[in-house]
Formats: structure tokens, sequence, C-alpha cells
């Protein structure tokens, strides 16, 4: 390559015009090229860019502390036109293949202090069908860790009031049994005793036209229902489900029992989408384990 890398970034940022992009992305792709300008090391302008060229990229990136998510959208752009080089002949090989940037850290859905929820599920609820429909739904999300599309999806025959068992259709059609909590089971219970359907409807928990409730109208409800509690945080369907599984995980210590509860086919997703008392743990372990007794 005759030129330096970055002479044809203005025909490659033309044809990403050309194809629809919009002002927007074409004024970031600009903006990580230019970037990648500044951070490429000298000896790039005279020789055919390499891999290490672009790894020294990424450690000073790294050096002024960006964000691994930034740095990762940096390297994608960086990819994308070294790709388009190499399509165009005008670069033997791309230096960026099967390089990484460092991966960003989980973050972690919130949970909703115990005592504020409790507070908010225990307030009085009108005797109307839409109120004790969504007191229901409440109960159950938190009471039993679903998530929001296993809420909208269960059916009449979903729900073993008696015997205390919900059966839940997840993620790849996977089915598990949750038990349900007694506040579940007296909310499911006043609610049932009004709730309105067309004829044939099996969802359990259905709108003002008695046709399934959609995850839109669950999300909406339950925001408007937590604004109404006096809540200062946004509550979405996700914090209850996370709610639910680190209260308890923190009162068991048994993130297996946790892991069957929320029917995550792996630990590794439990152990996301809940809050370890990693100080528990190591405390077990300094007291049980023969070889991790510290002297006093």
């Amino acid at each position: 390559m005759s030129q330096p890398l970055l002479d044809y970034q203005d025909a490659y940022l033309k044809t990403l015009q050309q194809a629809g992009k919009s002002v927007h992305t074409l004024d970031a792709y600009r903006r990580d090229l230019a970037q990648l300008a500044a951070l490429l090391p000298e000896d790039a302008a005279t020789q055919p860019p390499s891999r290490r060229h672009f790894v020294a990229a990424l450690k000073k990136l790294s050096l002024q502390n960006s964000h691994p998510r930034s740095m990762a959208r940096k390297l994608s752009t960086w990819r994308q036109y070294c790709g388009w080089l190499v399509r165009q002949g005008l670069l033997q090989s791309d230096p960026t293949q099967n390089l990484k940037a460092p991966k960003a850290p989980e973050r972690l859905p919130k949970a909703v202090e115990q005592e504020a929820l409790n507070l908010m599920l225990d307030s009085d609820t009108d005797r109307e069908t839409l109120q004790l429909r969504d007191k229901a739904i409440f109960e159950l999300m938190y009471g039993s860790g679903l998530r929001l599309s296993e809420v909208s999806g269960l059916n009449l025959g979903d729900i073993m009031l008696e015997a205390g068992w919900v059966r839940v259709l997840g993620k790849g059609s996977k089915e598990r049994s949750v038990p349900l909590g007694s506040k579940s089971i007296i909310a499911l219970q006043a609610y049932l005793a009004y709730r309105q359907a067309i004829a044939g409807e099996t969802a359990l928990f259905t709108n003002r036209n008695g046709r399934r409730l959609g995850q839109r109208q669950i999300r909406n409800r339950l925001r408007d229902w937590a604004a109404a509690q006096g809540s200062t945080q946004h509550l979405f369907p996700h914090m209850l489900r996370h709610s639910y599984a680190s209260h308890i995980l923190q009162s068991s210590q048994n993130i297996r029992a946790v892991q069957e509860l929320l029917g995550h086919s792996n630990l590794s997703t439990t152990q996301i989408y809940t809050k370890l008392d990693f100080d528990h743990l190591a405390k077990i372990y300094d007291e049980a384990h023969p070889r991790a007794k510290r002297k006093k």
C-alpha cells in the first residue's frame, strides 16, 4: 500500500453515504477514523499497517481510560474500514482480523430494597378489575421471579392455586414449575373473581377488551403504579425478577436453587443476574476449609 492507511477514508465514507447511512452514523465513523490517525504509531504512515499498529492504538485508548464499550465501537469502525480496503484491493490483508477490544463489564439490573417493595405491594388496592389484575401481576413477578414475556404468556391452566405452583414457558420453550407465594395466591384469587375475557380466550391476564394483556401494557402499568405509590425509582419488570433472585439469594445463599427458580441453563447466567454476597461466601470458606483458616 503506497499511501498511508487513512488516505482512503473519504472514499469509504462516500460509499457509506451512498448506502443510505445517516448523517449521525457518518459523523461517528469520521470521528473514529480521525482518532485512529492520532493513535497509530508513526511508522504506520510509512509501511503497510499490521496487527501491531492496531494493538498499540487500543493500548493508547486504554491508557486514556476509554470505556470498553467505546473501545469496542471504535474497533468495529476500524475493522469495517479495513475490510472495505481489502475488498477494494487497497490492502493485502486485514490487520484487525480476530482483534478484540476489552470486554465490557456486565451491567447488573437494579434490585429494589425489600422494605420499599413490600410496602408498595402491601398498599391497599381498589376493588376494580384492572387494579386487582395489576396487583396479581406484580405479586407474581416478584413472588415467583417471572420474566415479562412469561407473565404475558400465562394461561388459566398454568396456575395451580391449591397446589401453590405456576407452570411457566421460558426461553427456548423450556418449561419449569415455580412455587406461588401466599401473597400471590391471595392476589390471584381476588383478580380471578373479576376476570373478564372474550369467548375462547385462555390468557390469565386480559385487557379491557377481554383479550390477552400485552407486554408493553404490563410494562406501562408497572411504571404508572410505582409512580402512584410514590416510588423514586423508575420500576420496570426485570427489576422485580432481579429483586426476587437477589432477596432469595441473600437469605438462603443457595445459588443452585435460585438458578432452578429462574430457569437458567447455566450457573454463570445466574451469577450475572444476582448479587452474590461474596463477603458471606468468603467467611464460610475461611471457617470451613482447613487450608483457608487464617492465624489470628
